[in-house]
């Protein structure tokens, strides 16, 4: 079942790069209170998502914050070093925090999973964003289709904020 405004997020365990190395990190350490913007991309370094997607919410970046937001995240079914790299690789490195979700145990927890093995890339987190705050989703923008980044766009966000 698809998470929904209103519940809580599936606790879980990401890792994230760090000046010391991968460090894991829990969904309470994240979001517990906190508000925090999360968007999610089938994958680092695929098209709309380092093309389209992750590019509005580093332009945006700012403005995001100054609506009382405390943490930018995104997350893929990608392992850290690929999600460090991304983040070095778009400039968003310090600026958003760059989750991965190796194995899909949190999208598939919150029901945020797609199956893209017909393009060759297997398991993978449908493209989405949302609101949490304090662990509890307070806005949800999901795609039709992971190769649009409208719904879950920064603009959306901004407009939700």
């Amino acid at each position: 079942m698809t998470i929904s405004v209103g519940d809580k997020l599936p606790e879980a365990k990401f890792k994230a790069a760090t000046t010391d190395g991968p460090k894991e990190l829990s969904s309470s350490e994240i979001f517990s209170g906190k508000k925090v913007v999360l968007f999610g991309v089938p994958g680092a370094f695929t098209p709309t998502c380092s093309n389209n997607h992750l590019p509005g919410y580093l332009e945006n970046h700012d403005a995001i914050l100054a609506k009382g937001v405390d943490t930018i995240a995104v997350v893929a079914v990608n392992d850290v070093h690929v999600m460090n790299a991304w983040a070095r690789f778009t400039g968003g490195e310090g600026k958003l925090l760059f989750l991965a979700d190796g194995s899909g145990d949190f999208v598939k927890a919150a029901g945020l999973d797609i199956d893209l093995s017909a393009a060759g890339m297997g398991t993978r987190s449908k493209r989405f964003s949302m609101i949490v705050d304090d662990g509890k989703v307070t806005a949800l923008n999901i795609e039709d289709s992971p190769g649009q980044a409208v719904e879950s766009s920064a603009a959306r966000i901004i407009e939700q904020l």
